[in-house]
């Protein structure tokens, strides 16, 4: 059933790709689980390594954890319901299960905005005052400040939840999204759908522009700070400390940064094409992260190389005794 006359629907409908053939459900599905595995895998990889190598137990590296669980975290909310859609037909979801994957939706994106922010303060406080760095950024200042990155959205995305639940429904029951989120949901309301959504969006801006204000401050200081290096080789050096956190913050940023931008200057996508821009840059950085992690982070990449050399000495050892 896609439309409905209550004010109390019991389900929503999740249209995932608009006009996508059901010829093509089969490899849609495959990629998705492909995407998933790949979340899944290199997230936890990265946690599981992060934890055995002792001789990562630094501030950075902790930062980076805190950012693969929330990329595992999305990934694990978001996927398998649109695959079990083009996999086994399964494209209902529950009323009230739709509310809580939309919690966890905007509460995980918040959350992994403010940690951005505070790998932006790590590496500000790196570079700007290197010799108090140890002193002032420890594990435990990580741990504090990730913490409260994850316990300052959970107040307000509840507070969100139940202001959404007050809407009335009484038309479509169809979430024309792969996911349920804030937006896809309101706009099925019958009424007050406005205001919902302004309050949302304020909540939304704080969790959005804080970060990312904070974050283009502190690397305008840093770059300003390594211009004024005397040494090339050291203006080199600090700026490759700074390029994984550069990426994965313009990987995250950038394209949410663009669409608003393009909404705001009267450039409106198809709605196929808004579906495929947002699923790109909410499931690719999950993917691709945990890749800048292991090849553009030195003590990471070179723990790796000893590893697979140890590896690769054990196996010619075995070879030669046989």
């Amino acid at each position: 059933m896609l439309y409905t006359n209550i004010t109390r629907i019991k389900h929503f409908f999740i249209l995932g790709f608009p006009g996508l053939s059901p010829e093509y459900y089969g490899p849609v599905s495959a990629l998705l689980f492909v995407l998933f595995l790949a979340i899944a895998v290199g997230n936890i990889f990265i946690l599981v390594f992060v934890k055995c190598e002792r001789s990562l137990h630094k501030p950075t590296y902790l930062i980076f954890c805190h950012l693969a669980l929330t990329d595992l975290a999305f990934g694990t909310v978001t996927l398998p319901k649109i695959i079990s859609k083009y996999w086994f037909d399964d494209s209902i979801i529950s009323f009230y299960g739709c509310f809580v994957q939309m919690y966890f939706v905007h509460f995980i994106g918040a959350a992994h905005s403010f940690i951005l922010m505070v790998m932006a303060l790590d590496r500000f406080i790196a570079v700007c005052a290197p010799l108090r760095y140890t002193a002032l950024f420890t594990n435990s200042t990580v741990s504090v400040l990730c913490g409260i990155s994850w316990l300052m959205p959970i107040s307000w995305m509840v507070g969100v939840v139940l202001d959404a639940l007050t809407l009335p429904f009484c038309n479509s029951n169809v979430i024309v999204q792969c996911y349920c989120d804030h937006i896809a949901i309101t706009v099925l309301g019958c009424e007050n759908v406005r205001e919902v959504q302004i309050v949302a969006f304020g909540l939304a801006m704080i969790s959005l522009l804080v970060p990312v204000g904070f974050i283009i401050f502190s690397y305008f200081v840093i770059i300003v700070a390594v211009i004024r290096m005397s040494s090339s080789e050291g203006r080199i050096k600090t700026l490759s400390t700074c390029t994984p956190q550069l990426l994965i913050t313009c990987l995250y940023y950038m394209p949410r940064c663009f669409v608003y931008l393009a909404n705001n200057v009267g450039f409106t996508f198809s709605v196929p094409v808004r579906i495929v821009v947002v699923m790109l840059y909410s499931i690719l950085p999950a993917v691709v992260n945990p890749i800048i992690y292991c090849f553009k982070t030195k003590d990471i990449k070179e723990n790796l190389k000893k590893k697979f050399l140890i590896w690769k000495v054990n196996i010619n050892t075995k070879l030669d005794k046989i």
